[in-house]
């Protein structure tokens, strides 16, 4: 349910920007003023002397402003112009609107033009900077392929501002020798500071989760990680030398398919959803990252049952702690036995991630109070770590 690959786009300053008012791909945005000049013409040729209203016309090049480009709007800038001095000049002298409204049309053109201009210029800075936004998550949410490292995969990300694209909610998979690891969670806070802090933690993981043998080790790497990347930020003088994440990290053994390993750094436990119904993980017993300290040692290692055709479900308190109007939390495993149970086909990863993106949507009335992630996750039957390359065969 992820996009493909994008890349950053350059824009500039003679490139249009979208378009609005498209008809089969053309572009129509010149006929509300074409039509605006018209009525006004009408307006001013059938009413009495008493009712001049062709000074109205400066309204045509303001209202080109607001929706086509320069030289439409430019021309329809002149075009007011003549048209005022040709209506204007077929009423006797003693009616004419006269100077003081042609220069009222000529400024107002001139400015209308000014104006769009400037827009122009504000819309592709804002097309810029959202092309940056959006290959920043990619970079955080890097592509994940259908049917990665033996897992059929699907993630919806949501952010709580309606204006960025990327937050403190993070998640992957890396395959490696050891079997394949998958890596769940949410940095405390919000903004480029957790952002920043996810990427920290990601780039731990992918490289411990390659190369560490036990999932207890890379659990250690992350913790790890996330007090140097404390100190780091603390050293920059930074206020948020006490941040935290919350976190699930799954590994999917190379050949034992009966089971997983969880870790779980204080997250919401996972979820299995099979056709036949809905069950709980235990709950995990460690602190989240950055907290370790606290603990009386590095969080256990759970083996949990999980069958081959089970969807393994993880979510982030954006989904858990989702409030409607009166207050009530939005209640994932009712929701979701439900949908199961009416369609047994819900319980693969890219429905099941679709019924609880809309779920927790239509619950929040579409407020969302935080970052929410749903990824989910299953095993491809038949599938061996034979089938990646040779060479680098477990590398991303």
């Amino acid at each position: 349910m992820k996009g493909g690959p994008h890349a950053v786009t350059s824009y500039d300053d003679d490139a249009p920007p979208r378009q609005l008012l498209r008809i089969h791909g053309l572009s129509v945005a010149w006929l509300p003023p074409l039509l605006l000049l018209a009525l006004i013409v009408v307006i001013d040729v059938n009413t009495t002397e008493k009712f001049r209203v062709i000074s109205w016309i400066v309204l045509v090049p303001g209202t080109a402003a607001a929706i086509c480009g320069v030289w439409t709007t430019g021309w329809f800038a002149v075009l007011s112009l003549l048209v005022y001095i040709v209506v204007d000049a077929a009423w006797p002298s003693q009616y004419q609107a006269g100077l003081p409204d042609f220069v009222l049309v000529a400024l107002g053109g001139f400015l209308a033009t000014l104006a769009c201009a400037v827009r122009l210029r504000t819309e592709r800075l804002m097309l810029h900077m959202r092309d940056i936004v959006e290959t920043t998550r990619r970079t955080v949410l890097r592509q994940l392929p259908p049917g990665w490292a033996g897992l059929e995969n699907a993630a919806v990300y949501l952010s709580a501002d309606t204006h960025a694209r990327v937050g403190g909610d993070f998640y992957d998979i890396q395959p490696g020798p050891h079997g394949t690891r998958v890596f769940v969670g949410d940095v405390q806070g919000k903004g480029l500071a957790a952002v920043d802090t996810a990427v920290a933690l990601l780039g731990t993981f992918r490289e411990a989760a390659y190369h560490e043998p036990d999932l207890a080790a890379v659990a250690a790497r992350l913790e790890t990680r996330m007090l140097r990347h404390r100190r780091h930020t603390a050293a920059l003088g930074r206020k948020d030398g006490d941040r935290f994440a919350t976190a699930l990290l799954v590994g999917f053994p190379v050949r034992e398919s009966g089971f997983v390993e969880v870790v779980n750094f204080g997250h919401e436990p996972p979820m299995a959803v099979t056709p036949g119904g809905v069950r709980l993980l235990p709950p995990g017993d460690g602190l989240p990252l950055g907290m370790g300290e606290f603990a009386d040692g590095p969080p256990r290692v759970h083996r949990v049952a999980l069958g081959a055709g089970e969807t393994l479900l993880l979510v982030t308190d954006g989904v858990t702690e989702a409030r409607d109007g009166t207050g009530r939390f939005y209640p994932l495993a009712q929701e979701v036995t439900r949908a199961v149970a009416a369609d047994p086909g819900t319980a693969e990863p890219a429905r099941l991630v679709a019924v609880v993106r809309d779920g927790t949507l239509r619950h929040t009335d579409g407020h969302l109070a935080d970052d929410t992630t749903v990824f989910a996750v299953r095993r491809v039957m038949g599938w061996t770590p034979a089938q990646l390359p040779v060479r680098g065969r477990l590398r991303s």
